[in-house]
């Protein structure tokens, strides 16, 4: 999908692409920042956003929960096995913390990050696989998010971005950390 061009240098830390999907799964927000990408059409980036919305629900079902009571052992064979003394025996690996859904999504030719807000808001941003401090750089991105256009009285929340203030800053923050 973000194929570059034989002539095209990318450095190590780019960023590729960001998209933003609000908690229905519809696309709010699309910006490529490196040249040389395969295209792709506005309905193509509708169907991402769709088709991701739907997996990460799916990989968020799927979070395993395991056993929590304590094993007892087996008056016959001597050894140990687990005894769940019901439905509330299991918990998800993490507690405290809700299952979470996909997050990375790695190929040799990029990565794939998903940061989902408490209100459910995805931001996906596609990066060199070598990048590091990925997680750092989608947390800036969403706190300019939230000054640059959450905090604007003429946004409505779960509608298409159009805020130039946070393509600017965005833009600027990114070229600034190249």
């Amino acid at each position: 999908m973000y194929a570059v061009d034989s002539l095209t240098v990318i450095p190590h830390r780019a960023v590729f692409s960001l998209i933003i999907i609000n908690k229905a799964g519809g696309l709010i927000y699309q910006r490529e920042f490196q040249p040389g990408l395969n295209k792709l059409s506005t309905n193509d980036y509708l169907v991402l956003a769709g088709t991701f919305h739907g997996v990460h629900a799916i990989t968020r079902s799927l979070t395993p929960k395991l056993p929590s009571a304590p094993t007892t052992a087996s008056a016959t064979s001597g050894t140990s096995t687990p005894t769940p003394a019901g439905p509330a025996a299991y918990s998800y690996p993490n507690l405290g913390l809700p299952p979470s859904g996909l997050e990375v999504l790695e190929t040799d030719k990029f990565r794939l990050t998903c940061f989902q807000t408490l209100t459910g808001t995805k931001f996906l941003l596609f990066t060199d696989p070598l990048m590091t401090n990925v997680d750092a750089v989608i947390k800036k991105i969403y706190e300019l998010f939230a000054d640059y256009v959450l905090k604007n009285p003429f946004y409505q929340l779960e509608m298409p971005v159009r805020c130039e203030a946070f393509d600017r800053h965005l833009v600027g923050w990114l070229r600034g950390r190249a």
